[in-house]
């Protein structure tokens, strides 16, 4: 499928989804509305709620700091899930060693360790990365543990057969082998960045969209708790772009699989 092609069936889905989100909300069907308004909000509701924010320039102020936080989560917690995963796959004895550790702190709730992150951090923007680098870092880390351990042992052996220093196999033949699995991690973190930034603002903070949506869900504002959720979708995808924008520069020597598929 070419790419107008799929874009054009990408934004079919939403048309019908809103066309259909309207429907249940506005129409009576059977003598009553199936999705009542006060619950569910209408999307013209929701619409007019985004562009008011926009308009009146409050939401730049919670978007940016929203932005702030989910960039430097996502940019810490990738860096030490790369660094850190390269590290164990290539000393196998110290991966068996905390390999439980990592496991345990793995399993470890994030929601229990936003209010802690908030005792030791306060509730300015650094408990809400600490939060988020929880996230993106254990998704990164093994992404990139299992790539370098997945190395083909033919294309190893011939390196090191060919004389290939340590670090010469590292830039060649183990970071090649890496880069797929580390962007595979990196379109799922960017979501995971966010949600650690939004959560940590939700439980406790004075901006960001996070609390645009707390304050809004407690004054029982609908439409403004399901406008917050769409900039923070629309948010969500824009970051996931500029991913691919990296990745389709650094695996530029990666054959497309789509190829001769239409």
């Amino acid at each position: 499928m070419n790419r107008p092609v799929l874009l054009t069936c990408q934004i079919m889905v939403a048309v019908v989804g809103i066309a259909l989100w309207h429907l249940l909300t506005s129409v009576e069907i059977f003598g009553r509305v199936l999705l009542p308004p006060f619950f569910f909000s209408t999307p013209v509701d929701v619409f007019s709620q985004v562009v008011s924010w926009f308009a009146s320039g409050m939401i730049w102020k919670h978007l940016g700091i929203t932005l702030l936080e989910s960039l430097l989560a996502f940019v810490i917690g990738s860096t030490l899930g790369v660094l850190i995963g390269f590290w164990f796959a290539r000393q196998p004895l110290l991966a068996a060693i905390f390999d439980p550790y990592v496991k345990m702190a793995n399993a470890l709730p994030r929601v229990v360790l936003a209010p802690i992150f908030a005792l030791w951090l306060g509730l300015g923007i650094w408990s809400k990365v600490a939060l988020g680098v929880t996230l993106v870092f254990f998704i990164v880390f093994f992404n990139v543990y299992q790539g370098v351990k997945e190395v083909s042992p033919s294309v190893l052996a011939n390196g090191r057969m060919l004389g290939m220093s340590e670090r010469q196999l590292m830039r060649h033949v183990f970071w090649p082998s890496a880069l797929s699995w580390m962007f595979s991690s990196l379109h799922t973190s960017v979501g995971f960045a966010v949600v650690g930034a939004v959560v940590g603002e939700y439980l406790g903070s004075a901006a960001g969209l996070g609390y645009v949506i707390q304050q809004a869900e407690g004054t029982f504002d609908v439409a403004g708790v399901f406008a917050g959720m769409f900039v923070l979708a629309v948010f969500v995808i824009a970051i996931d772009m500029l991913v691919t924008v990296v990745e389709k520069r650094l695996l530029v020597w990666k054959p497309d699989v789509n190829d001769g598929r239409g």
